[in-house]
């Protein structure tokens, strides 16, 4: 009975992504809140939170392989009726997290400021900038946290605990916001400890949570150094393939801030609908890494194929609905976020690029995930590096022409640079192709 079982497999990928896209999106819509309050504040605090929000998305997402390692670790032990070994890959998870969150955190909040300066903005944008990586680095560990339990979670098909805990979180972020930024009139640094409070409670919610996953199981919660670094070991090259992205991240604001504080704070407003996209098209990826990893954990590959194919079309039939929802939207977006006529028409410009990227970005995202739920993270990162590295000469060609750009206007500056960023994307989807349709990232068992 194929269609049955086509049917019932359609459902249960649903099932896992759409509460898995709510729960993502929501570091995003901290984000896009944060810009939105923020930005009614004038050009430059917009601008200084462009730089530091993209500073703060990498120090966060450089570990996102605490939620994909441990998604895919779990669901693989799970497949294979390991259900203790699943648990002990969370726990390791969750303490490797906070060590990292804390770590990381601190060498935010002392070099906030010669990191804000790196990025070349006016100085008062760099000075709101710093202000808000210094109180935002606070909340890196319950980012983090944030992060491996929800691996746990999604690995246990759960994606319902983190739902209800970001829903939560956000809504408080967004009344924090508000009251620190309009009605204590803090600027920029109320958003900030606002976001902060509603990460550290959001992650607290959901440690709680995840106990109520190992009642039942004879499991120590205590940290066991050996298994931690273990934990860390197993997630260097997704680590490394993290990084390689957020080079190309980085690569990509840097040269958008040479262009001037009109057109980075207009690529700002771009980057949250982007990164919003991105984590909506990503929901498919985590159903791919739970299912598929326990589809290889059981040696069942025949039907880890078949899972690919059926998220494959769910995956392109998103992204052109995406695609389409965006060209309509570009003219309306920016004005929610700020009133300066020349930030309108530079993110309009910019946010056409973005829908006609969105089908290759959902391929993209969907080959990436499975091949993370495979464990196929060492050609990753190899793959990651060859397209970091041929992405930054079109970088600099750009950045070199940035005279003429400065010419031409904002809007051709912006268009031009997202123009460069979808060709990077479009080699990445090129690559990830030829690895899927290959057997070779098949790995069966725990």
């Amino acid at each position: 009975m194929p269609h049955l079982s086509d049917a019932a497999l359609t459902r249960d990928i649903w099932r896992l992504s759409f509460p898995a896209f709510l729960t993502l999106v929501a570091e995003p819509l901290f984000l896009l809140a944060d810009s939105a309050i923020i930005g009614h504040l004038g050009t430059t605090p917009l601008a200084g939170l462009a730089v530091a929000s993209v500073v703060l998305s990498t120090a966060a997402g450089t570990f996102v392989f605490l939620a994909y390692a441990t998604t895919s670790l779990v669901a693989r032990n799970i497949g294979a009726g390991k259900i203790n070994q699943a648990l002990h890959s969370g726990i390791d998870g969750t303490w490797l997290a906070l060590l990292l969150g804390i770590a990381t955190g601190l060498l935010l909040n002392i070099f906030a400021a010669p990191i804000s300066s790196a990025f070349g903005t006016s100085p008062d944008a760099t000075d709101q900038s710093s202000i808000y990586l210094q109180i935002s680095a606070w909340g890196l560990p319950s980012m983090l946290v944030i992060l491996a339990v929800t691996g746990l979670l999604r690995g246990f098909k759960d994606t319902q605990t983190p739902l209800v805990a970001s829903t939560v979180a956000f809504t408080a972020n967004i009344i924090l916001n508000i009251t620190f930024v309009h009605g204590l009139k803090m600027g920029i640094a109320g958003a900030a400890w606002g976001t902060v409070i509603s990460q550290t409670a959001m992650a607290i919610g959901l440690v709680y949570a995840s106990f109520k996953t190992t009642s039942g199981q004879k499991i120590s919660l205590k940290p066991h150094p050996g298994r931690i670094l273990k934990a860390a070991l197993a997630g260097t090259p997704l680590l490394v393939r993290t990084l390689a992205l957020r080079g190309v991240l980085l690569a990509t604001t840097w040269s958008a801030a040479q262009l001037g504080d009109t057109t980075v704070a207009a690529h700002q407003l771009i980057t949250s609908i982007w990164t919003f996209l991105m984590f909506a098209l990503d929901s498919l990826a985590i159903a791919g890494q739970t299912l598929v990893g326990q589809d290889l954990g059981a040696s069942k590959t025949r039907k880890a194929r078949h899972t690919v194919n059926l998220l494959t079309r769910a995956a392109l039939r998103l992204g052109l609905t995406f695609s389409v929802l965006t060209f309509i939207a570009a003219p309306f977006i920016p004005t929610l976020f700020t009133p300066d006529y020349k930030i309108h028409t530079a993110a309009q410009a910019g946010l056409l690029v973005v829908a006609a990227l969105q089908p290759i970005a959902a391929y993209a995202y969907l080959l990436d995930g499975i091949l993370i739920g495979a464990g196929d993270t060492p050609w990753l990162a190899r793959t990651q590096i060859l397209l970091l590295i041929g992405y930054l000469p079109l970088i600099f060609l750009l950045v070199a022409f940035r005279n003429d750009l400065h010419a031409a206007g904002p809007p051709v500056s912006l268009a031009a640079l997202w123009v460069i960023y979808s060709i990077f994307m479009a080699a990445r989807a090129a690559a990830l192709h030829v690895r899927a349709h290959s057997d070779t990232w098949m790995i069966t068992g725990a």
